[in-house]
């Protein structure tokens, strides 16, 4: 593919720009009407395809429709236009997320590189790595991987122990270590990572992010396989693997505040798309309740009412932490990460008491997946509530845990000491 010329992508929003009614609907039917007439002939496959538990679907195919979001100046919208983007103002992103959740566009495969590195790279790197990097994302020819998790350390990223050292003469950093939970490593080319670079430190000192090429002999990556039968994050083993000197982000000691940084972009403005998948989700699951006729027990009706109340909550979070009440709050990225996590775990608890004793009918698999592996995902077809309630167990998990979340509020937001926890 012909690399975009980002000269060709800083385009002036013009009346778009401006903060008004008039101009934000506006915006909004341009998204539409451009999502309506671009997910037709070969895309039209592709709605609703490749979310959680599905990131395997058609990959090679929603990886062009992003290539075609590129072309046509969709992707990195609210980056600066100097940097590729289209300069796009909080209200702008925001209308973008939402037209295209409610398009059941499919899964974006970029995301870690759009949302996560690149508004990092931009606060944090030097000119050199962003000139790099910057327009590999844009134009979604270099996808990304994070190396975060441990398996000693889980949800503690503090607790790192993959470690780099600088070898001045070779003018590279050699790395050794594991990484777990690395979501996409095996489609990427890329993974940024956190290493412990100072001998001795621990906890938040001495560590470094550094941008790793993923295919050297020095890295082997493992999908591992989830409940869904799909294979969507991998372990990551570094034995002495390099990468340049220079991708460093930040000095070397400050990878927390990098680390911490980044963690701020991914509770940004995405969320209120995913929200509106949620209440699609939830639309659907209440249509079902009233064609086989759940909506009528009770307990089941008020349970389907309080999934709406919470996502109306977790909705006016949202908006009051982008508008900027409060951003400046340490811990209000913790309460969104509680608040959307059980929300969705609950939903999946709901939809298997909705759909009611054909939840419990186990996966169709083919003649050949039976008799030899039903758990290979090539041989297995859970319905969508099934796939929802077996993913959603690790909304919980994933992106810290409830248990780190919780701790983050009461030592941040309540001021309690650590032995008061």
């Amino acid at each position: 593919m012909t690399s975009i010329n980002l000269a060709d992508r800083a385009v002036d929003l013009g009346e778009w720009a401006k903060s008004t009614p008039d101009a934000a609907a506006e915006f909004a039917t341009a998204v539409r009407t451009w999502l309506d007439e671009n997910l037709a002939g070969d895309f039209a496959d592709l709605k609703g395809r490749g979310g959680p538990g599905s990131e395997h679907e058609f990959f090679a195919e929603r990886l062009e429709w992003d290539r075609h979001l590129a072309r046509h100046g969709w992707t990195c919208i609210g980056w600066p236009t100097e940097y590729g983007g289209r300069g796009a103002t909080l209200e702008q992103r925001i209308i973008f997320h939402r037209e295209y959740a409610r398009a059941n566009a499919p899964a974006r495969v970029n995301h870690l590189g759009e949302e996560l590195l690149g508004p990092t790279l931009i606060a944090f790197g030097t000119e050199g790595q962003k000139k790099r990097f910057l327009p590999g994302i844009v134009d979604v020819t270099e996808l990304w991987s994070q190396g975060y998790s441990e398996p000693g350390a889980g949800s503690d990223l503090a607790g790192v122990s993959t470690s780099a050292r600088l070898d001045d003469d070779a003018g590279k950093w050699i790395i050794n270590g594991q990484k777990i939970w690395t979501s996409l490593a095996h489609v990427a080319q890329w993974v940024f990572v956190i290493a412990r670079t100072e001998k001795g430190s621990s906890r938040h000192a001495g560590l470094s992010f550094l941008l790793v090429p993923l295919d050297q002999p020095g890295i082997t990556v493992r999908p591992i396989q989830q409940l869904t039968g799909t294979s969507e994050f991998n372990e990551v083993f570094f034995d002495d693997a390099e990468t340049d000197a220079d991708l460093i982000v930040g000095e070397p000691g400050e990878g927390w505040k990098v680390a911490m940084g980044l963690l701020q972009f991914e509770r940004g403005v995405s969320t209120l798309g995913q929200q509106v998948g949620f209440a699609r989700e939830l639309d659907n699951l209440t249509e079902v309740a009233r064609t086989t006729g759940a909506v009528d027990d009770p307990e089941l009706a008020s349970r389907l009412a309080r999934a709406d109340i919470g996502l109306t909550v977790m909705r006016a979070h949202a908006h009051r932490t982008l508008d900027g009440d409060v951003t400046s709050q340490a811990g209000a990225a913790s309460v969104s990460k509680l608040l959307w996590a059980n929300w969705h775990r609950d939903l999946g608890e709901l939809a298997m008491d909705v759909v009611g004793a054909p939840s419990l009918i186990g996966p169709a698999a083919t003649a050949e997946g039976k008799a030899n592996n039903i758990t290979d995902p090539e041989n297995v077809e859970l319905d969508e509530w099934q796939r929802l309630y077996l993913f959603t167990r690790a909304d919980t998990i994933y992106g810290g845990s409830n248990e780190v979340q919780r701790n983050i509020i009461a030592e941040r937001v309540l001021g309690l000491p650590r032995e008061a926890r």
